[in-house]
């Protein structure tokens, strides 16, 4: 016998098993079908959670404010020994004027302290530079630098008036736990629910294996491979695979577009239905590949038990 007259063989009988044993079989999609849609939600909550982190930490800078005798060759100085750092993103600079037109754009109905800053009759404020880190957890390195130079009386380091990262350190680790935090979890859940899945997925097709246990039984003794045996049963969970892919995938659909216009609210700029229509691709093959996969596995495996008990 051929191969490919095998392989149809082993498809078109999988395929038979498959709705033939229409309980088990249903059993076996809405459990890997549950199992899909949480893995689908955590991809979600995992980019979700990964914008808005991305927006906390843009909001967080160290902001080094210099003296206002500072020249803007001093400043720039630092700047650029600043830039130079493989911790540093970003560094901008922020000149006395602009910190000036800022000040007064903030205090604009206090006026009082417009009336004050009137009577000094010249700018107080210096020159500022702020610092994004790469990482939020290197922020620290990039304070204790500026210390550096500022005890040691560098050129610029000497008109450096202060450095506000200990105003923020403590945003900063909380929002550097929060990061490793949820990255951690993420993994733990992932893991927690892939081999539960392969669990699950597993007993459930053991089922169908014990409703043809005769068919096996005479597979056996008439000599058949334990491919030709276990094929059907692979196909089959195949199919449990792709049949619950495609419904988590079409479920989504109108619960992301519901649940669209309040996550952007909630989350800022993140959308759920626009990361599901821009995802789509990679939604699609985690899904269906992780489907495909966990079926395949588990009837290989609960079949192969089987053959050796």
């Amino acid at each position: 016998m051929s191969t490919w007259t095998t392989t149809k063989r082993i498809a078109r009988y999988g395929l038979i098993g498959f709705v033939r044993n229409g309980f088990v079989s249903l059993a076996a999609v809405m459990v890997m079908t549950i199992t899909l849609f949480v893995v689908a939600w955590l991809m979600i909550a995992g980019a979700a959670l990964t914008s808005t982190l991305t927006q906390l930490t843009e909001k967080v800078d160290v902001t080094v404010y210099f003296t206002t005798g500072a020249t803007e060759a001093q400043v720039t100085q630092l700047q650029t020994s600043l830039e130079n750092l493989p911790e540093v993103a970003s560094v901008v600079y922020i000149s006395r004027d602009q910190a000036l037109s800022t000040f007064r754009a903030r205090h604009q109905d206090d006026q009082l302290t417009i009336q004050a800053l009137e009577e000094l009759g010249e700018n107080p404020f210096g020159a500022a530079l702020e610092v994004r880190a790469k990482q939020t957890s290197q922020y620290e390195v990039i304070a204790k630098y500026l210390e550096a130079q500022q005890s040691a009386q560098t050129d610029s380091g000497s008109v450096i008036d202060k450095v506000d990262f200990y105003q923020n350190k403590t945003a900063i680790d909380k929002l550097t736990n929060i990061i490793d935090t949820s990255r951690s979890l993420g993994l733990g859940i992932a893991l927690i629910l892939a081999v539960s899945s392969v669990l699950i997925a597993f007993n459930t097709i053991r089922l169908a294996i014990y409703t043809a246990r005769d068919e096996i039984g005479v597979m056996n003794i008439v000599g058949a491979s334990h491919w030709y045996v276990r094929g059907p049963f692979v196909v089959a969970g195949v199919l449990y695979g792709i049949l619950s892919g495609v419904i988590v995938l079409a479920i989504l659909y109108p619960l992301t577009a519901w649940l669209g216009p309040g996550s952007e609210s909630f989350l800022g700029s993140f959308n759920v239905f626009t990361y599901y229509t821009t995802s789509f691709p990679s939604l699609f093959l985690v899904i269906l590949g992780s489907g495909i996969g966990l079926g395949a596995l588990s009837s290989y495996l609960a079949v192969r038990r089987y053959l050796r008990s």
